[in-house]
């Protein structure tokens, strides 16, 4: 097995398809034009298409033969409200929207695979291409889910991929077990009592409440996590008062959390409300805490990596295929989709000097999209394979 030909034939053109999508970023539930990219690229290579599938989600089928089985590629298509930095000519033209995250190269990696499975249909059963709206943090797996993604597409097994900075292009990560964190976001808001800067006796301070919630929550990883669990719990944001003589009426505490179990995520939420209402309390003020888990932890299913991991090295080699890593504490959205469907979650190489995910400065590497597209490929061939 290696790289398919017939897709490193068109790398040129997959790559003014990726270009074109940096250019256009759109954000989460706004894919409009992105969704369009991908299902008139479908339909012109004779594949099924499904639109609106979880409100901008697409989804691409193509059968050969007569075979129950069917395989699920997934992709994500959303870009991020961040201001690109790069000056190249397929900056973004959308000003503070981008893709920093590569889900251009990602989208592009599954149709070059979509075009090359459907002219080389060498293979029986069924493909379901899913192009997922809205992965960062706003709920697009769940969207395509609660919309009746399975129910429709049936999926035997789900392959999904992401591009990992750092790691050289043409090398890859199919790992079994926990890959990437659970994820929430909270806010915590302390009511007090405003009033005149010079006169703090007659106020109650959300200020100092605050920094003393933002304090004890350091012990919510540090002496109420049990010691080998991973949690992260990080404020990342404090507001309150907009006058240097005015004492506000209210302060607002926000942040994340990851944990690599649900079980950790519930017991930080339960303690974090227990420790601002208490500290708020104590002061004579109150305290609301509105916790939102956003991301359930990935979890590969240890044959399906096994799979994933057996292709790769077809198309790289052994050597540059890792088996075995420990799990990160970034979080995404496809873990409601492994949670229903044996899956794999791959790291694709984007190159050792790549900006890192989620910056001003990122670009997907193009020299990637023919190794992503390959896998995707060939996976399908090795899963629904002829006799």
């Amino acid at each position: 097995m290696e790289l398919v030909p017939q897709i490193e034939s068109l790398a040129d053109e997959f790559t003014q398809w990726r270009r074109d999508i940096h250019a256009h970023p759109e954000l989460g539930f706004e894919e409009v034009r992105t969704a369009d990219f991908v299902a008139e690229k479908l339909e012109s290579f004779g594949i099924q298409v499904q639109r609106g599938v979880g409100k901008t989600g697409v989804v691409g089928v193509l059968r050969c033969g007569n075979e129950p089985r069917s395989i699920g590629l997934r992709a994500d298509m959303d870009a991020l409200p961040i201001h690109e930095n790069n000056d190249f000519g397929h900056r973004s033209t959308h000003d503070g929207t981008m893709h920093a995250c590569g889900h251009d190269g990602h989208t592009v990696m599954l149709l070059a695979a979509a075009k090359y499975l459907a002219e080389s249909r060498d293979f029986r059963g069924q493909v379901n291409f899913i192009f997922q709206p809205a992965e960062e943090g706003l709920g697009g797996a769940l969207a395509m889910i609660e919309d009746g993604l399975f129910e429709q597409f049936p999926c035997d097994r789900l392959y999904a991929m992401h591009n990992g900075p750092g790691l050289p292009v043409g090398r890859f990560a199919a790992v079994p077990g926990i890959r990437t964190a659970a994820g929430a976001f909270f806010d915590i808001t302390i009511e007090g009592r405003g009033g005149h800067g010079a006169f703090p006796h007659q106020t109650v301070d959300p200020v100092p409440i605050a920094a003393q919630v933002i304090m004890a929550l350091q012990t919510l990883v540090s002496r109420n996590t049990q010691p080998g669990q991973m949690a992260v719990v990080s404020v990342t944001r404090m507001q309150a008062g907009d006058a240097y003589n005015v004492i506000p009426g209210s302060a607002t505490i926000s942040g994340t959390v990851r944990t690599l179990t649900l079980e950790s995520m519930h017991n930080i939420r339960d303690r974090m409300q227990d420790i601002a209402s208490g500290i708020a309390c104590g002061l004579s003020a109150k305290a609301d805490t509105d916790f939102r888990i956003l991301f359930h932890p990935v979890v590969n299913e240890p044959a399906t990596a096994a799979m994933a991991g057996d292709v790769c090295a077809g198309l790289v080699g052994e050597q540059q295929v890792h088996r075995e890593g420990s799990p990160g504490t970034g979080s995404e959205d496809f873990s409601f989709m492994s949670e229903k469907v044996p899956s794999c979650y791959l790291i694709i190489g984007n190159g050792e000097s790549s900006g890192a995910l989620h910056n001003p400065d990122y670009d997907f590497n193009d020299d990637a999209i023919v190794y992503g597209a390959s896998f995707f490929a060939r996976v399908i061939e090795k899963e629904l394979a002829v006799d």
